[in-house]
């Protein structure tokens, strides 16, 4: 534009007035052809010290605050401008220095201003812009001066270009915002990571400040559940974008992902060495209601909760518990998906195989009634194994209904009459177990040789323990679960059967004292 070589003396003088200022025309005769005064020399006035009286050209012309004179007394005046605008013209020269901009804009301007509930923001405008604090930052609650300086160069999206009051209304956060959603979206289809510092925990999860505010997860925070998300805030972590949605304001981000793409080299050389079949330790690192996980070392493997027991289990976490170390084997191996399958119960002794090794057909074994069914009770004899006494073997006579001879909870002597080990599978029964036989090992140690014939029939006395007072018994505790699964009406119409049983000479459970 305009650039002034020397200043003119001139009182009060701006440099938009010396800037439009028209330089003197050089060939006006008036100025010329002037005479001298006639009380001065007709010869150029002396330069100030130290400053030559010639121009640099050479042509003798002596300088001056107001004008030169060449050696043939030709008065030559001082350039006070010169035209640096090119093809520009002067309007449109003054127009550039004018900033234009609508609402919704992105301006940039240097921070004049910081006070606890605003800043100030000139972007070349007739007056400042004003940025309120919580338009600042995308964190809440925060300081101004924590997020800006005076001298800071920023950018501001315009919200007002003039509020009811006149001022200019910015934010600072929505230009980060608008810049950011370029930025994520990119990153978002080249599969890139974002990173930034976790700014808030709030209900099930992380806020990661990527520009906007990133929602991570707590179950995609680490490859397992985190508890404790607190120690987080601060921290600057890095996560796969998994979700985007502009129109509702939602970036969902995935650590775990990340981590998991980090460690994929990892985890391939492990499924790739490890074997179907194969034993390995780990420790329990989550229990579901499905199962439990376990750490291998590498790669997290899943128990099912079948396999976590011979027994019947309601809930893995009354078998483990987080932290318990345990030997597993592997069932399967899913090396496309990544998942392995694992058992418990696998590296441990199964009950029915040790059942069938140290029992066999013909023998008496000691037994609780679990359950009734109308073809006849089902009966436990060992650790996780049943047996069915089928209504056909419950007594000599004929039975109608199960509950006719047993009942849920007593405890009575039974035969083995047949044992199918690859099926699963035992038969019992309670009538040939009246005519005798012989009893089963540990049952001779559990009552003494001195109880059994050299045949090993039972010949001793079976001598029932009373409960102590407030205790309740075992009859007590097995109409007690009766009634409890089955009801009041069925629990007194098995209840009146007994006592019909009792009065006709046959034995009777015993009956919760206070029932008729």
């Amino acid at each position: 534009m305009l650039s002034r070589l020397r200043p003119y003396s001139r009182p009060e003088h701006s440099p938009v007035t010396d800037a439009i200022a028209p330089a003197p025309d050089l060939e006006d005769p008036a100025l010329a052809e002037a005479p001298a005064p006639d009380d001065s020399p007709a010869t150029a006035p002396e330069a100030p010290d130290g400053e030559s009286a010639s121009d640099e050209s050479g042509n003798g012309a002596s300088t001056g605050d107001f004008g030169t004179f060449t050696d043939a007394g030709d008065y030559v005046p001082r350039t006070v401008t010169i035209d640096d605008l090119g093809d520009t013209s002067f309007e449109d020269a003054i127009a550039q220095t004018i900033v234009e901009f609508d609402d919704g804009d992105i301006v940039a301007g240097t921070i004049v201003r910081v006070d606890r509930d605003e800043v100030l923001l000139d972007i070349g405008f007739k007056s400042e812009g004003v940025i309120p604090s919580r338009e600042l930052s995308i964190r809440h609650d925060i300081d101004p001066s924590e997020v800006v300086e005076v001298g800071d160069q920023i950018e501001a999206l315009v919200l007002q270009k003039e509020d009811p009051d006149g001022r200019l209304v910015l934010s600072k956060k929505r230009a980060q915002y608008e810049r950011a959603w370029g930025r994520i979206e990119e990153i978002r289809e080249s599969n890139g990571v974002v990173k930034g510092p976790v700014i808030e925990v709030v209900k099930g999860g992380l806020i990661v400040d990527i520009g906007l505010r990133g929602f991570l997860p707590a179950s995609l925070v680490e490859l397992r559940r985190v508890r404790d998300l607190a120690p987080y805030v601060g921290r600057e972590l890095e996560a796969k974008i998994i979700e985007l949605d502009k129109n509702r304001n939602n970036v969902v981000l995935s650590r775990r992902a990340w981590l998991e793409e980090s460690l994929k080299e990892e985890r391939e050389g492990f499924l790739r060495d490890l074997q179907r079949g194969e034993r390995r330790t780990g420790r329990v690192s989550s229990v579901v209601s499905f199962g439990a996980f376990v750490d291998l070392g590498g790669m997290d493997g899943l128990i099912h909760v079948s396999e976590l027991s011979w027994k019947h289990v309601d809930h893995p976490g009354s078998v483990v518990s987080i932290g318990d170390e345990v030997t597993v084997e592997v069932l399967e191996i899913d090396r496309e998906r990544e998942r392995i399958s694992l058992s418990l119960k696998a590296t441990q002794q199964d009950p029915w195989e040790a059942f069938a090794n140290s029992h066999r057909v013909e023998e008496l074994v000691y037994g609780r009634v679990t359950k009734l069914v109308p073809f006849g009770a089902f009966v436990q004899v060992g650790d996780g194994i049943e047996g069915l006494v089928h209504i056909s073997e419950m007594s000599a006579h004929h039975v109608e209904l199960p509950e006719q001879v047993v009942t849920p909870g007593e405890e009575l002597w039974v035969k083995i009459i047949d044992l199918d080990l690859q099926r699963r599978r035992i038969s019992l029964s309670i009538k040939q177990a009246a005519e005798g036989g012989v009893v089963a090992e540990e049952y001779r140690e559990a009552f003494g040789d001195h109880a059994y014939d050299e045949e090993g029939n039972f010949i001793g006395e079976f001598s029932y323990e009373t409960p102590a007072e407030g205790e309740e018994s075992e009859a007590e505790r097995a109409w007690r679960e009766y009634y409890e699964e089955h009801g009041e009406e069925a629990y007194r119409q098995a209840l009146a059967h007994y006592e019909n049983q009792g009065a006709d000479g046959e034995p009777a459970a015993a009956a919760p004292e206070g029932d008729s």
